[in-house]
């Protein structure tokens, strides 16, 4: 898993790629055998280069305040959402919380030493598959239910219509979309949306 595993570093502007903390980094990243694809600026830049690499995991190095620099990842990593891990000195508990917020998997504080590195990666890159997990659950569940109550609507407007049951308009719904060759809330849909135009 880990052998390639695509990573981009990103450091502030004004942090240097030659600094004792990206040496550590890198060090530690080659032993752990990742393949280190870039090391970028955080500036207006870094979303086109996020796109282009097509990097399996982002990590941010920043010794102080983050907050500029998370708002860069925040830009590269909306339309496709990455692992972040942020190494850094800020032990303030704000800065923790807005990077958390913005998506960071892994915060660490002071904690850049090159045999930390693999463990803080194969935890992160696990909480970031279960927070993606999650994520499709949850929109599975809000789809199923925004299904239900368009279903729900169109057996309402039968039973108006037609003096139907309930469930005498759930079985014309249900041979409608048989017939049609559609899914029950699509049936459904089109009944409403005709509706809508009729009046």
């Amino acid at each position: 898993m880990s052998r390639n595993l695509r990573i981009v570093v990103v450091h502030p502007p004004h942090e240097s790629e030659a600094s004792q903390r990206a040496a550590a980094l890198q060090v530690g990243l080659t032993e752990a055998g990742y393949e280190l694809v870039a090391s970028l600026p955080a500036d207006l830049n870094l979303p086109e280069h996020v796109a282009r690499l097509q990097p399996d995991m982002i990590i941010v190095d920043a010794e102080s305040d983050a907050r500029d620099v998370l708002e860069h990842i925040v830009v590269a990593t909306r339309d496709e959402r990455r692992p972040i891990v942020m190494f850094t000195e800020d032990d303030n508990q704000s800065s923790m919380e807005a990077a958390m917020e913005a998506g960071v998997s892994a915060y660490i504080v002071a904690g850049l030493k090159p045999e930390r590195i693999k463990p803080v990666l194969n935890v992160a890159l696990a909480r970031f598959r279960q927070e993606q997990k999650l994520l499709l659950e949850l929109a599975d569940t809000k789809h199923k239910l925004a299904e239900r109550k368009v279903i729900d609507r169109a057996k309402g407007l039968l039973m108006n219509r037609h003096g139907m049951s309930e469930d005498q308009a759930y079985q014309r719904l249900r041979t409608m979309a048989m017939n049609k060759n559609l899914k029950l809330a699509d049936i459904a849909q089109r009944l409403l949306d005709v509706e809508d135009l009729l009046g």
